[in-house]
């Protein structure tokens, strides 16, 4: 397998990829396609990366910047990622996820963020912190992975590319 930066000709099986991951997942808003869609045409995909097998991706994790209290800075959102339902279970999702939050670090990011299970990102050193709040989401399911041992506080946003009510 290899883990590379996507290309222009990846959109179309990056979609087809997303959306397979996510058909009828319980937690999932069935916008998780256009979500990534959205970010890249607004240029705000700050890491998108492929796994590939065989010349065929079968697997996707994208990142994006986030803002704490409104302000900018170098702190990033996981999310989504995918992998082909026939390819699940094997590691490719933590393969791609420990990749680019390496990449991020190398890039000078400070941190990231996400929404997700706890019990499975813990593995990567992320941490449910209740100063660091998304919406209404219970705070145990929304985590921090700092780089640099900072503790920003407050409410983060996402890019307005979430927002979308496209179904994929």
């Amino acid at each position: 397998m290899v883990i590379r930066p996507e290309t222009a000709d990846d959109a179309s099986a990056i979609r087809a990829v997303t959306s397979a991951a996510f058909k009828g997942a319980p937690y999932s808003s069935g916008t998780e396609a256009a979500i990534i869609d959205a970010l890249r045409n607004a240029g705000a995909l700050t890491l998108s990366l492929v796994a590939e097998e065989q010349g065929r991706i079968v697997g996707h994790v994208a990142f994006s910047p986030v803002t704490i209290n409104g302000k900018a800075g170098r702190w990033f959102g996981l999310g989504p990622v995918s992998v082909e339902p026939s390819e699940q279970r094997r590691g490719i999702g933590q393969a791609l996820i420990r990749d680019g939050l390496e990449r991020l670090r190398a890039a000078g990011a400070e941190g990231c963020v996400l929404l997700g299970d706890p019990a499975y990102y813990r593995r990567f050193g992320f941490v449910s912190d209740p100063k660091l709040r998304y919406g209404e989401v219970p705070p145990e399911y929304f985590q921090r992975l700092s780089f640099t041992g900072a503790e920003p506080e407050g409410e983060v946003a996402y890019h307005p590319g979430f927002d979308t009510t496209e179904q994929s």
